[in-house]
């Protein structure tokens, strides 16, 4: 991909990383820190590498995107507006009664949503079981799941590692946004699943580590799935916390953002900053 390409795909990043705190605001409160270390990720995804159409949501023979941490949903609400799913009003609506944007995705009430999530571990298993009907009907339609690292621990991932690997599925994709920390502290402190890309490797995956937060790594990544014909593929996706917010990067309290007006004060004049940068 050239290098014009990429830092388009990067001022979207910035444009989205901009969206989520606009919810921040609204709802005076959210799950910030994971969705700013996945936004790159899904990002791209949505920009450069899922077969979509945010004119017809629901066409046939779409990618699926399966956000199995759905409490990272802003990342997903704030990249769905910037590629035209839905107005970026409804972002404004974030911790309202009846919102469509509710703190977790939910199919029903927004486009572009393909289940519900938020119940961690389960993501996986939903993308198996779409993967794999998708192969029944002959399609090229491929399935992304975002995970978080902190999810690792839950063992209906597990299982739905060792039959995606049985049943050769490698339409599917697995991105583990490794950021290290999770609402309690440090992940490997908490339960350790070191190293996460082996362990996919030894149930029968085809893996790959990358900075998740570099946008080249990402698309070129992305740009060589499958790894393996046969094979599922996982990318490890070493990421940051909070990424793009100095005074929050790589800090567990910050896995869930209730700022005061001097912390969003900043936020807002960083975040603006990148954009500006990046010339978005």
């Amino acid at each position: 991909m050239s290098g014009d390409m990429i830092k388009t795909l990067e001022g979207h990043a910035a444009r989205c990383r901009r969206n989520v705190l606009r919810m921040v605001e609204a709802g005076g409160a959210g799950h910030m820190g994971g969705a700013m270390s996945c936004i790159d990720v899904v990002t791209a995804l949505y920009f450069s590498v899922m077969n979509i159409d945010p004119a017809n949501p629901k066409m046939s023979g779409r990618d699926r995107f399966i956000l199995s941490a759905g409490h990272k949903c802003m990342a997903q609400y704030a990249v769905l507006a910037e590629r035209g799913f839905f107005d970026k009003k409804v972002l404004d609506t974030y911790g309202s009664l009846h919102t469509k944007i509710p703190g977790h995705p939910d199919m029903h009430k927004l486009p572009g949503v393909e289940a519900n999530t938020g119940a961690l571990g389960h993501g996986l298993s939903i993308g198996l079981g779409m993967a794999l009907g998708l192969k029944l009907d002959q399609s090229p339609a491929r399935v992304f799941v975002v995970m978080g690292d902190g999810e690792l621990a839950e063992g209906s991932n597990w299982e739905a590692v060792a039959a995606a690997a049985h049943h050769k599925a490698d339409n599917l994709t697995v991105i583990v946004d490794y950021n290290g920390l999770q609402i309690g502290g440090k992940t490997a402190d908490i339960m350790s699943f070191e190293p996460v890309r082996a362990r996919f490797e030894a149930f029968g995956w085809a893996g790959a580590d990358i900075d998740g937060n570099s946008m080249p790594d990402v698309v070129d990544a992305l740009g060589r799935l499958p790894f393996e014909k046969g094979k599922p593929s996982v990318i490890v996706a070493h990421t940051v916390k909070a990424k793009g917010l100095s005074f929050a990067e790589n800090k567990a309290a910050y896995h869930y953002w209730k700022p005061g007006a001097d912390e969003l004060e900043q936020a807002i004049r960083e975040l603006d900053a990148q954009i500006e940068e990046a010339g978005a």
